[in-house]
């Protein structure tokens, strides 16, 4: 009696999403509903070197992010969580290595949109942790009319540029949309943003 056995956390995943790298696992089998996760990782640069993630130690979620916590996004890492129930806890957990620099999945940019006279200004804003705004952030952006399938597009523009189209000759619904792009062993986008929409040159 008084023995309890804490079954580690199940499925745990070293995963990109959305521009960051994640860590994610399911509760072990009947875990308690109070029970708590600790996540470390190490890199492939100082194997057996596990590093404290601050932010990940005691947590009630199934997910620790960890993006921000990398020395260094061209070197692959691998992380381990534990389950932790009062002065219990499970085995560590590993996950697979990845790295930054190739496994980041891109989520799409947002759009602003500053309509003037003859000009229409496009800027997009990526939803980036801080640490990797730095990194060679890209954009494509197509523009087309309402109805229509025939798109403009604007390709390879830096993350902070805005682009500016003369629209003068626009006449009616005109539409906008942008994804993000990666260069890294190949290039990566994300999907394109949901359109944005405006009425140009509307007589009326």
């Amino acid at each position: 009696p008084g023995h309890v056995q804490l079954l580690p956390p199940q499925n745990v995943t070293l995963l990109s999403r959305d521009f960051a790298m994640l860590l994610t696992w399911a509760p072990g089998e009947g875990s308690p509903p109070d029970v708590t996760y600790t996540v470390r990782y190490e890199s492939q640069d100082r194997l057996d070197k596990w590093m404290k993630v601050p932010h990940c130690k005691n947590i009630p979620r199934t997910f620790c992010n960890l993006t921000c916590d990398l020395s260094n996004f061209y070197v692959k890492v691998r992380a381990r969580v534990k389950a932790v129930w009062g002065r219990f806890h499970s085995p560590w957990v590993k996950s697979q290595f990845k790295d930054y620099y190739s496994d980041v999945e891109l989520a799409p940019p947002v759009l602003n949109l500053k309509v003037k006279e003859d000009f229409i200004h496009v800027s997009a804003s990526f939803p980036l942790p801080t640490c990797v705004e730095n990194l060679t952030w890209k954009y494509d952006l197509n523009l087309w009319e309402a109805g229509s399938e025939d798109k403009k597009k604007y390709e390879g523009h830096f993350r902070k540029d805005t682009v500016t189209i003369n629209t003068t000759a626009l006449r009616g619904n005109y539409c906008f949309s942008a994804r993000a792009l990666y260069e890294s062993i190949d290039l990566k986008h994300s999907e394109f943003s949901q359109p944005v929409c405006v009425l140009l040159n509307h007589k009326g």
